[in-house]
């Protein structure tokens, strides 16, 4: 028995094998259910050559199977990559061949482009294809793989698999939203103490041993969680594994719709929502209203990994005055690092502030913890990652030492305030530097979503032939809005320095974000490339 994933799982299923462990549509599995059709698939894998340390492709939507292949491989004491199901051949052949997968769990839907870069996938020994209910090709063998339901069949459904160790590993990687994703290596035990329930988020107290989550599930029904994210995406991954080692249920939607989420919440009377910010708070917010769904059930909404703006958080608290709402900040670099309960009219400091978590510090520029008003890079220490996969460049950059002690710096930028707490205020590769000047575009997202007319937006950093960059906005404005784009920047003026102000705004349809739901700035430089180009290509027709 040890400090992981697939133990903690398995400690569940024997404590309270009758109860549902996941829904997901009209679907659901129950404890003992979901725990012998995991060691199925386990078997199957193991029947394919895949065995401990060796990694397994996941390219699919959310569904039942999708997190049975999850503990599935843990069981084997392997581990899964997530493969953004947006991505198209290059990108998949990318992590395919970064990862070194060796096999592959993929929704039909994606056989096309799965057949296509298996020619080039070196290492990989087999495939299992999900019935996602697509009709996809009628040609059998255009669908690389085994369909899902006959590896079950195929395998036993027999717990008989060797001791685990604290120290097997779990590999994630990351979404990729500045660049190419990388991978991030952590051992059972660590990722666990950051995101799994090893940790008290709020007191920092240490979870026993690993049957506590279990034992405190027997003393309760287990609450009803709907993770509301991609399972591909961390925010999603650890709320569900970290449920089912509590004796909750797992709520899972194929892909997020807002109505879907509240007619969901609705039939399983759900208690506990999770999500990713604005992106998914404000459709689910206006869904709500206009909707009338009973959200009676729900005790607390829980938002990290994106910015949720006080905008947003305000309608929330209106909304759903019974809710606890917390917005937490993490990275898939450090696990979870800060909480914040959301009070509605709390004040604005340019980004979420929160507790911080154990070993949560902020580096100054010379290398030393910094005090209050001070900014640097937030860093944790304690149980953190290995590093990044096949990467030791990038890996020894992630670190750094303060006071003899080894901490993790992802490349957050963070304040300190008067009373304790930390001010993210976001990534360092994302800040503009205008004028020698730093803006954070999560503080200028914030203030351009305060205005009513604007639905989303996304802030970047253009060339300056003075500033060296310039703040610009791309602005998504509510279906039926012709947005006044003076009167906007009035809104904003209100709310930020005028420095941080965008001088340049496109409007657009819709602005770009992960799966997810995540800003995706590299889609927002493409589209800026694009409009500098055609206004540059104009300027020269006009001269």
């Amino acid at each position: 028995m040890a400090l992981n994933i697939a133990d903690l799982f398995e400690h569940a299923a024997d404590a309270f094998p009758d109860r549902i462990a996941v829904a997901c549509g009209d679907r659901q599995v129950t404890y003992r259910e979901l725990d012998q059709r995991t060691s199925a698939l386990a078997h199957h894998l193991a029947g394919l050559g895949v065995g401990t340390g060796d990694h397994v492709g996941l390219y699919a939507r959310n569904s039942i199977e999708a997190i049975e292949t999850l503990i599935a491989t843990y069981k084997l004491r392997a581990l899964t990559v997530n493969i953004n199901y947006r991505y198209v051949e290059n990108e998949i052949a990318y992590l395919l061949a970064d990862s070194n997968v060796a096999a592959l769990v993929y929704d039909r839907q994606y056989a096309p482009r799965v057949a296509a870069v298996l020619p080039g996938a070196a290492g990989l020994r087999g495939c299992v294809v999900i019935d996602d209910g697509s009709n996809g090709s009628a040609d059998a063998d255009a669908v690389p793989g085994a369909p899902y339901d006959d590896a079950l069949r195929d395998g036993s459904p027999e717990r008989d698999f060797p001791p685990r160790s604290n120290d097997d590993l779990y590999l994630i990687y990351t979404g990729g939203t500045t660049g190419y994703p990388k991978g991030v290596l952590w051992r059972h035990e660590d990722v666990w103490r950051t995101l799994g329930g090893g940790i008290d988020f709020v007191t920092g107290a240490l979870t026993a041993d690993e049957w506590e989550q279990s034992r405190r599930g027997l003393d309760s029904a287990g609450l009803v969680k709907f993770c509301a994210a991609p399972l591909i995406h961390g925010n999603a991954q650890w709320a569900a594994l970290a449920g089912l080692f509590a004796g909750d249920t797992i709520v899972l939607l194929p892909r997020f719709d807002a109505d879907q989420v509240w007619l969901a919440v609705q039939r399983h009377r759900v208690n506990v929502l999770i999500i990713i910010g604005d992106a998914m708070a404000r459709p689910l917010i206006e869904a709500f209203h206009r909707g009338g769904y009973d959200g009676s059930s729900l005790l607390a909404v829980s938002s990290s990994a994106a910015l949720f703006s006080p905008v947003v958080k305000d309608a929330c608290v209106a909304a759903l005055p019974n809710v606890v709402f917390t917005d937490a900040i993490g990275a898939s670099e450090t696990g979870f690092t800060g909480i914040s309960f959301v009070t509605a009219g709390a004040e604005q400091r340019g980004g979420p502030s929160v507790t911080p978590g154990p070993h949560t510090i902020v580096i100054d520029d010379s290398g030393r913890r910094a005090g209050p008003g001070q900014t640097g890079r937030l860093a944790r220490g304690g149980h953190i990652p290995l590093g990044y996969y096949n990467d030791p460049v990038k890996t020894a950059a992630m670190f750094t030492e303060v006071d003899g002690k080894r901490f993790v710096v992802p490349g957050d930028m963070a304040r300190v305030e008067a009373d304790g707490t930390i001010t993210l205020l976001g990534r360092g590769n994302t800040c503009v530097n205008t004028g020698g000047e730093k803006v954070f575009p999560e503080e200028v997202e914030g203030a351009l979503k305060s205005h009513g007319g604007v639905f989303d937006a996304l802030v970047i950093g253009i060339p300056d032939d003075l500033l060296g960059q310039r703040v610009a906005a791309l602005v998504q404005p509510r279906d039926g809005v012709d947005l006044d784009l003076a009167e906007v920047e009035a809104v904003v003026r209100t709310q930020i320095a005028g420095y941080k102000v965008p001088r340049t705004v496109w409007l657009v349809d819709r602005v770009g974000r992960t799966p997810s739901g995540k800003a995706d700035y590299g889609w927002a430089r493409k589209y800026a490339d694009e409009q500098l180009a055609k206004d540059a290509a104009a300027a020269e027709l006009g001269a």
